[in-house]
């Protein structure tokens, strides 16, 4: 199941309410081409039982630009990996998928660690 995040409240709120479990969030805009090629894999991915001891959120960045703003988004479509309410990895790709190796491996990320990964 994917949470849509409206604003910083909310962001915060999610971020904490998932404790130590890996929470990966959606950068993405209605206009932007890629984002809806990779929405359904996101989707997806959000329904799979390998994943289901992770949180997936989605950000409009028209709509909680105080969220795209205070995560230093860029370009579309972002994904911010967040555990224990720290970013751990961001990943920007304009393929239609997500580097599920990449998200497995945030999975066990146990120290503060940010990786920057564009593929």
């Amino acid at each position: 199941m994917i949470k849509n995040v409206e604003n910083m409240d909310d962001f915060k709120k999610e971020l904490k309410d998932a404790g130590d479990k890996l929470v990966v969030v959606d950068f993405t805009a209605t206009w932007c081409g890629p984002c809806k090629m990779i929405g359904p894999y996101f989707g997806q991915l959000s329904e799979n039982p390998e994943f289901s001891n992770v949180v997936f959120l989605k950000v409009d960045v028209d709509e909680a630009d105080d969220v795209s703003v205070f995560c230093g988004i860029k370009c579309m479509p972002t994904f911010q990996f967040f555990r224990k309410g720290e970013r751990v990895s961001i990943h920007c790709t304009a393929k239609a998928e997500i580097d599920t190796e990449s998200l497995k491996q945030s999975c066990n990320v146990s120290e503060r660690k940010i990786r920057n990964i564009c593929f």
